[in-house]
């Protein structure tokens, strides 16, 4: 049997949710340092748009990597009933002790869909847009501790105050 055509299904949905960026693992004054006006003790509300990517080859009887009934079924109980319209952070169990980050609401929805999927291995992408500027994509990586990949400021360049502030924000910044 030759190979089959492998392809990439995404769908998108939109949901709105409001949260307050805090670490329970910081105090009072990091979290204000690190996460700014997203820090604010009454919180703030966001209009995430989410796409939901697929992966896997084309079924030669029915021309689809996954019906696409099944897949909106599928955002519509990991997406729609457990975060749309919610506070992130006292609505949903998963944040209770976890920063509601753009990332980690993506690992959210990564680790829901893959616990109702009928074939979880399809599931490829998660992309959220938490706002038009500012976008988070996860595939479902892990990244093994003690290795650092991380890049080093040039050595004549002294940050500002300022891009040291936006430089610890999250994602949650419409900068």
């Amino acid at each position: 049997m030759p190979p089959r055509p492998l392809a990439y299904l995404t769908r998108k949905e939109c949901f709105s949710a409001c949260h307050r960026l805090h670490s329970p693992f910081l105090s009072d004054e990091d979290n204000r340092q690190v996460y700014g006006k997203c820090n604010n003790p009454n919180g703030h509300g966001h209009n995430y748009t989410v796409e939901i990517t697929v992966r896997g080859p084309v079924d030669p009887k029915t021309g689809m990597v996954i019906n696409i009934t099944d897949l909106k079924e599928y955002m519509d109980h990991a997406i729609m009933k457990k975060l749309d319209h919610l506070n992130l952070d006292k609505d949903v169990p998963y944040f209770k002790n976890l920063p509601s980050t753009t990332e980690n609401v993506a690992i959210f929805i990564w680790d829901s869909l893959k616990l109702i999927m009928k074939s979880p291995e399809l599931l490829y992408e998660i992309k959220i847009y938490e706002t038009d500027k500012n976008s988070v994509v996860y595939r479902g990586e892990k990244h093994e501790t003690g290795h650092h990949h991380h890049q080093e400021a040039p050595k004549n360049v002294r940050p500002t105050a300022s891009s040291e502030t936006s430089s610890n924000l999250s994602s949650d910044s419409d900068s």
